[in-house]
């Protein structure tokens, strides 16, 4: 038996693209709420329908700037306010997870302050997908769904019938991720080892394994500059590789990443629509994760389990 609360999604303003591919999928109404500005850049959130008593589901990216971050809150709360009977954040991109420790003295853990924050806004669940920091669902004391792009993207790997493939990881950071990518479709991996000499800045990369006659497809969570993306590609090019492509879900590129993508030795780049693009480019392929996350909206309304969400 379905529950009796009704279910409602919500999209804010920064996710509105992706919450009406959700609501097409899930062959639900998407519910509407307004944006209120002021001429001094102020905002107000207000839901234009009764949520009393429903199950509330709100979709929101918290990629910069941090209104973006501020609106899902001021969602938030306003839903608690109408007397939702539960809250659910769906946040497919989670801004600020590279802030997940203090890496050096007197810094803030924003992964953390943000979690707190959700939490305290009242929250009962969150929805995300390939968080920078797996601990980072440890920040909440509440349910977190962590879905992964990978249910998407092996499926595609394997569409595409590459010979002689390679699993490579940008960093050492990543190599788990890749790891398991490559142990699912029984491949080598390979690792590039970096050193930085600041945040978005290399001062030395060096390829662990063998890309001689190999095709390598780059796996990784997130493009930022496409620094360390890029260089690696180079890098597995001059070392031999026939082609070289990446798989990353969120595509953050900022800076000169499209540009540094345009110049590079990468064939294509996959990414998801956690994050809109800025700008068309020919190598940049988006696959949606819409369909995965309706599904999951579906399952946790019904308390199903999701468990067949993950591939690996």
């Amino acid at each position: 038996m379905p529950p009796k609360a009704p279910i409602k999604i919500f999209s804010g303003s920064s996710s509105r693209y992706l919450t009406e591919k959700i609501s097409n999928y899930s062959g639900r109404d998407l519910g509407n709420i307004n944006k209120l500005k002021f001429s001094d850049g102020e905002f107000a959130v207000a839901f234009q329908e009764t949520i009393r008593g429903s199950h509330v589901f709100l979709v929101q990216s918290t990629f910069p700037p941090a209104d973006n971050l501020l609106e899902l809150l001021m969602m938030v709360d306003a839903a608690k306010r109408a007397s939702a009977y539960k809250i659910v954040a769906v946040i497919p991109y989670f801004g600020l997870a590279r802030q997940d420790r203090k890496d050096q003295p007197r810094v803030s853990v924003g992964a953390k302050l943000a979690a707190d924050m959700l939490t305290a806004a009242g929250i009962d669940r969150l929805i995300t997908m390939d968080l920078h920091a797996d601990q980072i669902q440890g920040f909440f004391n509440l349910p977190v769904d962590h879905l992964y792009a990978s249910s998407i993207f092996l499926p595609h790997i394997r569409s595409m019938n590459l010979d002689n493939l390679v699993i490579a990881s940008p960093d050492v950071g990543g190599s788990k991720r890749a790891n398991t990518y490559a142990k699912f479709l029984g491949v080598p991996m390979v690792i590039c080892h970096k050193s930085r000499i600041k945040a978005n800045v290399i001062s030395d990369m060096t390829i662990i394994g063998d890309v001689n006659g190999k095709n390598v497809i780059i796996v990784d969570d997130m493009i930022d500059t496409a620094g360390t993306l890029t260089k690696a590609a180079d890098m597995m090019r001059d070392a031999g590789a026939i082609s070289v492509r990446a798989f990353t879900t969120h595509p953050v590129l900022s800076g000169g990443a499209y540009e540094n993508i345009a110049n590079s030795a990468l064939e294509e780049v996959f990414v998801t629509d956690s994050i809109p693009l800025k700008q068309e480019s020919e190598k940049i392929k988006v696959l949606s994760i819409a369909e995965l996350l309706a599904d999951t909206i579906e399952k946790v309304y019904y308390y199903k389990s999701i468990s067949n969400q993950f591939l690996i």
